[in-house]
């Protein structure tokens, strides 16, 4: 078996051991009521795509000239207060600069503080 760029194992359903344990937790605590609306792996756009227009034989057509730049939440949900919660499972190995960019920018494009466990 490949070794994984952090060393983490993956499981069946999740990147980790470390995400599939909160993960337990999380469903529990949902069956419990203390949280509601539990996702994973939710998608958050920051920079929508830059498209430019050409034409092409008397056609305009938009082509792509950058990809959009998304943020994936480990999980998501609402606490007892009815607020929405952005989870992300980090060690210090996957605290990238790629990823305190886009946490700031989920922070700066919806107003939403990343919460790391």
């Amino acid at each position: 078996m490949r070794r994984n760029k952090y060393g983490n194992i993956r499981t069946a359903r999740h990147d980790s051991r470390k995400e599939s344990r909160r993960a337990a937790v999380l469903s529990l605590l949902e069956k419990k009521g203390t949280i509601t609306d539990l996702r994973e792996q939710v998608r958050f756009e920051l920079i929508p795509a830059q498209y430019e227009v050409i034409s092409i034989g008397g056609t305009r057509k938009r082509k792509c000239i950058e990809r959009a730049c998304t943020y994936i939440a480990d999980f998501v949900y609402l606490n007892e207060q009815g607020e929405q919660v952005v989870e992300d499972v980090k060690s210090p190995i996957t605290r990238t600069k790629e990823y305190i960019i886009k946490r700031k920018l989920m922070l700066f494009v919806y107003g939403i503080r990343v919460k790391e466990v």
